[in-house]
């Protein structure tokens, strides 16, 4: 048995078939007085 992995399937696949998607990230980072906030609590505790 061969340590490299069989390709055959990946050369053979048809990336025309795929559906078109759109994607959106939704990542929002805090504010600063967010920030600020909990730095203020961590100081406290």
């Amino acid at each position: 048995m061969s340590d490299r992995p069989d390709l055959s399937e990946v050369e053979r696949f048809d990336r025309s078939k795929l559906k078109k998607t759109n994607t959106e990230e939704k990542n929002t980072l805090p504010s600063k007085e967010t920030i600020q906030q909990e730095k203020d609590l961590l100081k406290r505790s």
